[in-house]
C-alpha cells in the first residue's frame, strides 16, 4: 500500500524526462542550423563588418526583434495552443491558422507603417518599405514553422529553418564581397531571409495545411478575441524587453567608442546563439507539452519542475564549458581582438543561466492565458533592470552591462520560482 504513492511520481518524473529529452532530440537538427547560422553570421561582420560592425548587426536584429515580438511571442503561441488538439486541415484548424496569418499580417504592417513614418534619415521609405516586406514573410513562413510542427511533420521544419538558417549568411556573404556599404548589407540579410517564403507555402500546401484557402482566410472573430490574450502578454515583451534593450544599445552606441561597444557586443552575440537553442527548446518542445497537459495542473506543474531541474543541471555544465574556453572561442567565433572582452563573460553567463531558468516558470503564466500577471511579472522586471542600471552603469561603464544582467536576472529567477511554488498554491487554497 505504501509503495504505489510513491512510484506514482517517480513513473511520472521518468515519464516527462524521456517526452522532453526526446522532443530536444527531434529538433536538434533545426536547432543546430540556426546556431550556425548564427554564428557565421557574426564572425562574417565581426571580421569584415569594419568597427561596430557587431553592434549596428545586435541593432538591426533588435529592430526584427521588435517587429516579431507581438508575432511570434503573442499570435504564435496562442496558435500553438489551440491549433494542437486540432485535425490538421480541417476547418477549425483552418480558422485558427488563418485569424492568426491575418492578425500577424496586421501587426507587421502596423510596424512597418510606424518605421516609415518615425524611422528618420536611417530608414528612407525605399529601405522601410523593403525591410517591411521582407519582415512580413518571415513572420508569415515563422508561423508555418510552428505549424508544421503541431501537424507533426517535424522534417518540413527542420528543411524550412535549414534554408532560413543558410540565406540570411550566405546574402550578406555575398554583398561583403562585392563592396556593399554595411547598411546594405544588413538589409541583404533581412530579404536573403525571406527567400523562404515560397518554400514555407510549398511545405505547408504539402502537408494539408491550406486545404479550403483562401475561402478561410477572413478571420473568425472567436480566434481573433482568443488570440488577443497572448498579444497582450507578447505586448509586455515588446514593450517591458525589446524597446528597453533597443533604447539602451543606442544609447551605448551615442556615448562610447565602436571599439569598445563591439567587446560588449562579442559578449551578447555570443549569448545569442546560445539562446537561439534555449528559445527553440523551450517554444517546440516544452510549450506544447505545457498547453497540452492543461486539463492536468498537477501534472503540469510536475512538468515544469522536472524540466527546470533538468535546465538547472544541463545549463550548468554547457556555460561552465564556455567559460573555460571563453578566449579561443570569442578568437575563433569573432575576430582575436575581441578576445580581450573574456573578462565580461562570466556575469552574463550567469545571468543567461538565471534568465533561462525563470522563462520555464513564467511560461505557465502564457499557457493560463493570464495577461495582467504575466504584464505585471514583466514590468516589475522592467523596472527593477532600469533601476540597477542607472546606479551601476555610471560606476563602472561598460562592464556594468553585464553586472547588471546577472543580477537582474538572478532576482528575476527568485521572484519567478517563488511565484510558482507559493504563489499558485495559495492562490488554489483561497
Amino acid at each position: 500500500m505504501s509503495v504505489a504513492p510513491r512510484s506514482a511520481p517517480a513513473i511520472s518524473l521518468v515519464a516527462h524526462l524521456r517526452t522532453f529529452v526526446r522532443g530536444t532530440a527531434g529538433t536538434g537538427a533545426a536547432v543546430a542550423a540556426r546556431t550556425a547560422g548564427a554564428l557565421l553570421l557574426s564572425k562574417l561582420l565581426a571580421l569584415y563588418g569594419g568597427p561596430g560592425g557587431l553592434t549596428q548587426l545586435a541593432q538591426l536584429q533588435n529592430l526584427m526583434a521588435l517587429f516579431g515580438a507581438l508575432p511570434t511571442d503573442g499570435v504564435q503561441l496562442g496558435a500553438t495552443t489551440y491549433l494542437a488538439p486540432l485535425r490538421p486541415g480541417s476547418p477549425r484548424f483552418g480558422l485558427w491558422l488563418g485569424a492568426a496569418a491575418w492578425l500577424i499580417a496586421s501587426l507587421v504592417g502596423g510596424a512597418g507603417l510606424l518605421l516609415l513614418l518615425f524611422g528618420g534619415p536611417a530608414w528612407p521609405a525605399g529601405r522601410a518599405l523593403v525591410f517591411a516586406g521582407a519582415m512580413l514573410v518571415i513572420t508569415l513562413q515563422a508561423l508555418v514553422g510552428v505549424t508544421l510542427l503541431v501537424a507533426g511533420r517535424r522534417t518540413g521544419y527542420v528543411v524550412l529553418t535549414t534554408v532560413l538558417s543558410a540565406l540570411g549568411p550566405a546574402a550578406v556573404a555575398a554583398l561583403l564581397a562585392l563592396g556593399q556599404p554595411l547598411s546594405r548589407v544588413l538589409l541583404g540579410y533581412v530579404v536573403g531571409q525571406a527567400l523562404t517564403g515560397g518554400l514555407a507555402l510549398r511545405l505547408a500546401s504539402r502537408a494539408g495545411l491550406l486545404r479550403g484557402w483562401p475561402g478561410r482566410f477572413w478571420p473568425s472573430h472567436v480566434a481573433l478575441r482568443e488570440l488577443t490574450k497572448f498579444l497582450l502578454m507578447a505586448l509586455g515583451n515588446l514593450l517591458f524587453g525589446r524597446v528597453v534593450e533597443y533604447a539602451v544599445r543606442a544609447y551605448l552606441m551615442a556615448h562610447f567608442a565602436p571599439s569598445a561597444t563591439d567587446l560588449w557586443q562579442a559578449v551578447v552575440k555570443l549569448s545569442d546563439n546560445y539562446t537561439l537553442v534555449a528559445i527553440a527548446v523551450l517554444n517546440t518542445v516544452f510549450y506544447p507539452r505545457l498547453a497540452a497537459l492543461a486539463a492536468a495542473p498537477a501534472e503540469q506543474r510536475r512538468y515544469v519542475g522536472t524540466v527546470a531541474g533538468l535546465l538547472a543541471l544541463v545549463l550548468a555544465g554547457g556555460l561552465g564549458v564556455l567559460y573555460v574556453v571563453r578566449q579561443p572561442l570569442l578568437t575563433w567565433l569573432f575576430a582575436p581582438r575581441l578576445a580581450a572582452a573574456a573578462p565580461l563573460l562570466a556575469p552574463q553567463l550567469l545571468g543567461d543561466w538565471a534568465k533561462f531558468l525563470s522563462w520555464v516558470f513564467q511560461y505557465t503564466l502564457l499557457v493560463r492565458a493570464r495577461p495582467l500577471a504575466y504584464l505585471a511579472m514583466q514590468a516589475g522586471g522592467v523596472m527593477l533592470y532600469t533601476s540597477l542600471l542607472v546606479n551601476i552603469l555610471p560606476r563602472l561603464g561598460l562592464p556594468g552591462m553585464v553586472i547588471t544582467h546577472a543580477v537582474h536576472y538572478s532576482l528575476m529567477l527568485l521572484i519567478s520560482a517563488a511565484w510558482f511554488y507559493f504563489g499558485q498554491a495559495s492562490g488554489r487554497q483561497q
